[in-house]
């Protein structure tokens, strides 16, 4: 039993802030732009074009939320 609550604690410290990641800053990519803009209509809302990674990593997380999707 210990080695599965090690085995979850290890896969939770993976789990970076997208505030700290080494790329955080960089434009959004593709995929994240596109899924964002999916979300955003569903959602009713609009998304600024030209987010960070970080920062389009958040809104998706904000968004998927507010829709109800991504958690399964």
């Amino acid at each position: 039993m210990a080695a599965r609550k090690n085995a979850k604690a290890d896969h939770s410290n993976r789990i970076k802030d997208p505030t700290e990641w080494t790329t955080g800053d960089e434009p959004m990519t593709g995929a994240q732009e596109s899924y964002l803009h999916t979300l955003a209509s569903e959602a009713g809302e609009s998304v600024e074009p030209d987010l960070t990674k970080a920062e389009a990593s958040e809104k998706i997380d904000e968004l998927q939320e507010k829709t109800g999707r991504g958690h399964g």
